[in-house]
Parts: C-alpha cells; structure tokens; sequence
C-alpha cells in the first residue's frame, strides 16, 4: 500500500517536534543543576570558607515533621539531572570531612531495616505518612561505607536488621563514599530519598524518581529543582 506525502510530512514533521521538545527538556534539566554542580566544587575545595551553607543537624523549618538528618550543605536536589534521562530520586547532603566524621540521625521515627547484603544503605519505614495520614511510606539513607564497602552504620543494626524501632535524631552511622563498587568512591555524602510504599508493605525501588515524593513539604523548603529552589537551600 502507497503511504500519501500528505500523511508522511505532517509525520515526520511531529517527529521531529517531539524530538526537539524531548532534547529541550533534557537541556534544560542538565542546565538547572549545573549551578548546583559548580557550587558543589566551591563547597568542597574549602567548606570551611561556606560555612552560611551548613544546616545544622537535628535543624527543622517550622511546623515541617522532618528535621535534617546530618549538619551538612544539601548540594543536589530532588529531580536534579545528572545524564540524559536520569532524574535524581533523593537530597545530596554533603559534610565536608572525610568518610566516617559526619555523623547521620534519623530525620522522622519509624521502624528501621538492614537488609542482610546492604553495606551502606539503611530504610525506615513510616506506618502513617506525616503529610497523607493512613499512607506508608519508606525513609532511605545510604553512602554510609568507607570507599571499600567497610560499613559506618551504627553497630546497632547489624546486616539482616528488621523492623527495629527508632525516634527521630537517633544515631544512625556516618557520612561515606562508598558508590557501590569499592574502589570508586563517590563523593562523601549522605544520600536521603521519601520511598512510596507498593501497597504489599514494602518499598519500591527508589532509584526511580516515579517511586518517591518530593522531600519539600517534609523539610519545609524547596527541595525540587524544577521549581527555582532559591540558594543555599533552607528555610523560608
């Protein structure tokens, strides 16, 4: 069958919108969180120098039922971009110091989980969400291992943890580097993510955006990078 020209040009025409509507979209995250990226290289050759951008640990904005979970600069933002097609899921806070010197606590109690594989990664889960009352949802933290995997969480839980009951600012470890693969550190930071439940009682995989809730209304300041948060992040 002939396919007519009146049908192919207006086809490939919208392709070829959509594309650029697509490539504009990712510029244009790549491009918000560039600011984000240089003002990180500033904070870490010399956090002494960058001390107004510290949030004190155990810190929270008025009436907002999370607390900062690390004295530390949030350096990267929920649904920033770091490649083509990736959304970050969580808040980048960043200490300043080397692995194992910063400590973590629990920003919203809950009860806490290890798995028995997780080196540098801990969740809480939270029975009824604080802002959606009757709803579950999950607090993940992780980097918590020295470049070589070696765990900085808490002695307290061990791997293969379940369900053990914490309050907010209860000690959880230390800030690490660990990226997953030991030897290629990331860098020192506490990475925190808000993880939807999937309706069976467990937690979705966080690393997808779509699976987590915008941290802002549970911190009580912009946290979203779509939303022109203003800088250093903190409370209005």
């Amino acid at each position: 069958m002939r396919v007519s020209s009146r049908v192919i040009l207006p086809l490939a025409a919208a392709i070829v919108l959509l594309g650029a509507a697509g490539a504009w979209l990712l510029a244009r995250r790549n491009l918000t969180t560039l600011p984000r990226s240089v003002r990180l290289g500033e904070f870490l050759r010399d956090p002494d120098a960058h001390a107004d951008w510290f949030l004190p640990a155990g810190a929270r904005c008025a009436s907002a039922p999370f607390q900062m979970p690390v004295r530390g600069y949030i350096g990267f933002l929920w649904g920033d971009s770091f490649r083509p097609f990736h959304r970050h899921s969580g808040l980048d806070i960043f200490g300043g110091g080397p692995p194992g010197t910063t400590p973590v606590y629990a920003a919203y109690p809950g009860f806490l989980t290890r798995e028995a594989d997780w080196k540098s990664s801990l969740i809480v889960r939270v029975p009824s969400d604080p802002l959606q009352p009757g709803r579950q949802i999950w607090v993940y933290y992780t980097h918590l291992a020295d470049v070589d995997g070696n765990s900085l969480i808490d002695a307290a839980y061990p791997p293969g943890t379940q369900e053990v009951p914490i309050q907010a600012g209860a000690l959880l470890g230390s800030m690490g580097n660990f990226s997953g693969t030991p030897g290629q550190p990331t860098g020192v930071h506490l990475h925190l993510s808000i993880v939807l439940d999937d309706g069976a009682g467990r937690f979705r995989d966080e690393r997808q955006i779509e699976n987590t809730l915008d941290p802002s209304p549970y911190f009580g300041m912009n946290l979203n990078a779509g939303r022109s948060p203003s800088f250093p992040p903190a409370c209005p």
